[in-house]
């Protein structure tokens, strides 16, 4: 029997994503410097204000001050019109060390036997309906915000949006569970009041609406389509476009919502497809295996469904503090696997070959999370991007400049399907 799964994804303007940015750039700019440091650190972004809270263990000398501010005027909030503005706005410090209790569970001689930073159960997922191996109103509803915010800043079409957006996507699936076709899209976007009308700003903003509506089904849409083929054939025939669906979106961002790091985890990984654990990523180190472990397990899913093991892949491990061996491997191929073996007996196999060594040490080495990596994370989610080699440059409380060349996203790497099809002799 056909089916309907929805997914949305948030811009990064969403005040959420305000802070998880601001958080992952704090992260990356204390790392750059001291790599083995503890960070936990979150970040509360509202009207005019930024409150930073949070634990570490670190060397690193940082501005945090002027890493938000960077962030905020990175993302676009640079006008007094938004309330909430990188120059003016308000910066509160709260972070201070970390609790010498959390690490000494942490922390070993032997560095393999570091122990993870918490309890807890992490999930990876993978499947074949999307090029990245992701689900596909995920996958799309991302790709919409993307191309969304490029218009914004080329600043030659729809030169009304702000920062702030969402968007939803639901798909129709078939009896086979594969996609047939988009049933709904929709977008709120966060705008100028470029239409105005003092006898009548009800009707000024009825056509303000309809010309956005017109813009992203006539601009958006098309560019969207022109950079990813594959969804031609499930735009085709009838599909309901909903557009700023409450009418006028004038006030948004932090000015219109308070935004806290770590409220956006379903928009982070998979969806709603699959699970989750319930453990935020930005602004962790990678000895948080909220996660390292999640990384970890996307990286194994995505594996071994590119392998061929299965079409589609859940992936659980599950981990006590202090402890660097995990409680558990779970894998779930949900009838889908090409291989005669038990969904136990995949899991087993996989971890006897030591394929995936699963210890929080080892994943940190395995997927180089001991770099900055992070703030591009922070939005338009962390599974499903391209692998890539960029130099980034960060700046110290001195004023002394560095650069340093890192790998971002290692974790989509498809690097041990060679090993998983002799494992399972494909």
């Amino acid at each position: 029997m056909a089916y309907f799964f929805s997914s949305e994804s948030v811009s990064e303007g969403h005040p959420d994503k305000v802070a998880d940015q601001i958080s992952d750039a704090i992260l990356d700019n204390i790392l750059a410097q001291d790599p083995e440091s503890k960070v936990a650190c979150e970040t509360l972004v509202t009207t005019g204000q930024v409150i930073l809270a949070g634990e570490l263990k670190t060397t690193a000398q940082i501005n945090e001050q002027d890493i938000a501010r960077r962030v905020i005027c990175k993302i676009g909030y640079t006008k007094s019109d938004y309330k909430f503005d990188s120059e003016s706005c308000g910066i509160l410090n709260a972070l201070h060390g970390q609790s010498p209790d959390i690490n000494r569970g942490v922390e070993r001689s032997n560095p393999l036997d570091q122990g993870a930073g918490d309890q807890g159960m992490m999930f990876g997922y993978a499947c074949n309906e999307t090029k990245s191996l992701m689900p596909l109103p995920l996958d799309m509803a991302h790709n919409l915000l993307w191309e969304l915010s490029q218009i914004r800043r080329e600043g030659k079409e729809m030169t009304y949006l702000r920062p702030d957006s969402k968007s939803q996507v639901t798909i129709e699936y078939g009896d086979d569970n594969k996609p047939k076709r988009v049933d709904t899209i929709v977008i709120s976007t966060q705008h100028d009041e470029f239409i105005t009308d003092e006898k009548n700003q009800l009707k000024a903003d009825e056509e303000m609406v309809k010309k956005i509506e017109e813009d992203v089904r006539n601009i958006l849409i098309p560019r969207l389509v022109s950079k990813h083929a594959e969804y031609k054939s499930l735009l085709q025939g009838d599909y309901k476009l909903l557009v700023n669906p409450t009418g006028k979106f004038v006030i948004g961002g932090p000015y219109g919502d308070t935004g806290l790091t770590g409220r956006k985890i379903i928009v982070d990984t998979y969806g709603g497809k699959g699970a989750h654990g319930g453990g935020a990523f930005s602004g962790k180190d990678p000895s948080k295996v909220d996660r390292s472990a999640a990384y970890a397990a996307r990286h194994l899913a995505k594996n071994l469904v590119a392998a061929g093991v299965a079409d589609e892949v859940l992936v659980q491990v599950a981990y006590a503090i202090g402890v660097a061996d995990p409680m558990n491997l779970f894998v779930n191929t949900y009838g889908t696997a090409k291989v005669k073996l038990s969904d136990g007996e995949i899991a087993r196999k996989i971890a006897e070959s030591k394929i995936f060594d699963m210890r929080p040490k080892a994943i940190e080495d395995r997927l180089k999370l001991r770099n900055p990596i992070y703030e591009e994370t922070a939005s338009y989610g962390h599974m499903g991007r391209t692998p890539q080699v960029v130099t980034k440059t960060f700046t110290d409380r001195s004023g002394k400049t560095f650069t340093k060349e890192v790998e971002l996203f290692t974790w989509e790497k498809t690097d041990k399907t060679d090993d998983l099809k002799k494992l399972f002799k494909l």
